[in-house]
């Protein structure tokens, strides 16, 4: 073979596998982008939908304390969080989730409560039915990606 022919072929392979790396680097790297953003996107819905439960089980808490009946239309939108948690969270938050929700279930079934009630709730430490159902979404939310 020719000199010549050696080199050209020489550079057009190089030229080749220049570009290929290239296009592959670009690939991956765009893979890995796409990855890091579905998972920001999936934390984001997660923290949005546990902050939701918080606040609404939060009011229904406290008027469970004031009130022995309740609408069921006011229990449908908890629900529906923990319907929806299904589909994001792992069984161990889904399990704290309903576990709130009885608790605030049997708030609404007991006596009123005075704010001396409260007062010995807050001392005992039974007045957080969120702290557990907290870690737990602090826990997950750490482990899938800060």
């Amino acid at each position: 073979m020719d000199a010549a022919y050696l080199s050209a072929l020489a550079a057009l392979t190089g030229s080749a596998v220049g570009g290929f790396t290239s296009l592959a680097t670009t690939w991956l790297s765009q893979q890995g982008q796409a990855k890091m953003q579905q998972l920001t996107q999936d934390r984001v819905k997660r923290e949005t939908l546990f902050a939701e439960f918080i606040d609404e089980a939060s009011v229904l808490y406290a008027d469970a304390f004031e009130h022995t009946e309740t609408q069921l239309s006011k229990l449908s939108k908890i629900s529906s969080m923990i319907s929806r948690m299904r589909l994001l969270a792992s069984p161990s938050v889904i399990a704290h989730a309903e576990r709130v929700s009885a608790s605030i279930i049997e708030s609404y079934l007991g006596p009123n409560k005075t704010f001396q009630d409260v007062l010995d709730l807050r001392k005992c430490g039974a007045l957080d039915p969120l702290r557990e159902f907290s870690e737990a979404c602090r826990e997950e939310l750490r482990r899938f990606g800060g």
